[in-house]
């Protein structure tokens, strides 16, 4: 029997108050929809239509989707080697590196510069050397691409210079496409082992606009499993209420949900959303205790309904690897794997997002470690108290050399790879390193020494090929 430690939000009756709140909303205030087509879909399957691009969704075609959409998604490497599954009874939190920062942060000196493509590169590869992060967003928009080309640019060094799932997002809406086929270029049908997960967001609130309409029924149409993620800031996007976040939330993604399974029932969608605080006095986005909450309140809804998840990720919030970004960090990543969080794919962004920061992406993977462990819980049965062992050792005896000590001893996961254990004295001695020192040294050392993966110059060459095509014209 396994003791595994366990935290929730809401109870199954605030579950279904929320769900019907939601519906509500959707019945009553419902959604615009930008796209045409989108929008006459909607209306096709039973939506009202409210003039000016606005519709209802009326419960029952909700309720529909919901028992369309798939429970579980298995999600594939690049090289068809099975990666991970996002939902259903076994469902654990996946972490990513990511996401679409404009700036690269030095990892020892803090100094910020524009993000580029040598920055892209060593990003993806820092993703995919560290064992904390089973997938690589899209790190950043590097400055230095010529126009018309950047999000294949990017696409390209992604898929190159890692073997792990990609989520990709694309800016530029005409490149969404050749994004798409460019990848297809090199590892044929993407449907077949799903290996790049799209991302799309609505535009909260209650907006589907038309460009993520468009992506997404472009997505379905390939067969592939996308992210739609809303991200809601209380008191300016969304009610200030953490109540109210969490309903008008919901309702966008059921919405968002409905729109999938009228394209095609079936369609694999992961959801969630992004809450954030508003602070009125910089005008920027924050975390809060509250918005981790509704973090976790959201994954407890999506596991309601039987749906995979994707969440925040405790980025943003810091000015380099330092105390703010790590007291976010461990507040969301260790509710995230103790909650029902399924996938928390952005960590490595400071300043709201605007600088990628390597040395803490470090201090996340170190983070994750230590919380899978506690998450893990521990075993409670016969053999694991060992009765027979105690009585041998009797009162006032020690387990130092015990069978079962010198059997598992190895395997206490104490040891951290990025700090040293210290006692006063060699700390001293040492001249009294700092922790933080540390971090950098190590970050430092681990990027000038990340291979990239065996086939990298060939995907790369590959590649230029087609992009060479697609901006000539012939592509």
């Amino acid at each position: 029997m396994n003791i595994c430690p366990t935290i929730s939000v809401l109870s199954r009756e605030q579950k279904e108050q929320v769900h019907v709140y939601a519906k509500e909303l959707l019945a009553t205030v419902g959604m615009r929809m930008d796209c045409p087509r989108a929008h006459e879909l909607m209306v096709k399957n039973g939506s009202r239509d409210l003039g000016q691009s606005r519709i209802t969704i009326p419960g029952e075609l909700i309720e529909w989707a919901l028992a369309a959409a798939p429970a579980e998604i298995e999600i594939f490497q690049r090289t068809g080697q099975p990666a991970f599954k996002l939902g259903g009874a076994e469902n654990s939190t996946r972490f990513g590196v990511g996401v679409t920062n404009l700036y690269y942060q030095d990892p020892v000196t803090d100094g910020i510069t524009p993000f580029s493509h040598t920055d892209l590169g060593a990003a993806v590869r820092l993703g995919h050397a560290l064992d904390g992060f089973d997938l690589v967003a899209t790190p950043g928009i590097a400055r230095d691409a010529e126009p018309g080309a950047a999000d294949l640019r990017a696409t390209l060094a992604m898929t190159a210079n890692t073997t792990k799932p990609l989520v990709l997002l694309i800016s530029e809406e005409k490149l969404f496409i050749p994004a798409l086929a460019l990848l297809e270029s090199l590892h044929g049908d993407l449907s077949a082992h799903p290996a790049v997960i799209p991302y799309f967001n609505p535009i909260t609130p209650l907006v589907l606009n038309g460009e993520t309409s468009r992506k997404i029924a472009v997505t379905v149409e390939r067969g592939l499993p996308f992210i739609y993620n809303n991200y809601g800031m209380s008191g300016a996007t969304v009610p200030i209420t953490p109540g109210g976040t969490l309903v008008v939330l919901t309702a966008e993604l059921l919405g968002g949900l409905v729109y999938s399974q009228l394209l095609k029932a079936g369609a694999p969608v992961i959801l969630g959303s992004l809450p954030a605080g508003f602070d009125m006095k910089t005008m920027a986005s924050q975390y809060t205790p509250h918005t981790m909450l509704l973090n976790l309140a959201c994954a407890e809804m999506m596991a309601h309904y039987r749906l995979p998840h994707s969440g925040t990720s405790g980025s943003c919030s810091g000015w380099g690897p330092d105390l703010m970004a790590a007291g976010t960090l461990w507040l969301n990543h260790l509710t995230s794997c103790i909650g029902k969080v399924g996938l928390a794919p952005f960590v490595g962004g400071n300043f709201d997002s605007l600088a990628f920061s390597p040395a803490m992406v470090v201090l996340a993977s170190e983070i994750i470690r230590l919380s899978r462990q506690f998450a893990d819980g521990f075993v409670l049965d016969r053999s694991s108290v060992d009765l027979d062992d105690v009585a041998a050792m009797g009162p006032g005896g020690n387990f130092l050399m015990s069978d079962m000590t010198c059997e598992l001893f190895r395997h206490m996961g104490y040891e951290s790879p990025v700090w040293p254990s210290l006692t006063l004295e060699t700390w001293q001695a040492r001249n009294c390193p700092k922790a933080a020192t540390l971090l950098r040294e190590f970050t430092a050392e681990l990027l000038a020494g990340l291979a990239a993966p065996e086939d990298c110059a060939e995907i790369m060459g590959r590649g230029e090929d087609f992009i060479r095509a697609h901006t000539s014209g012939r592509g």
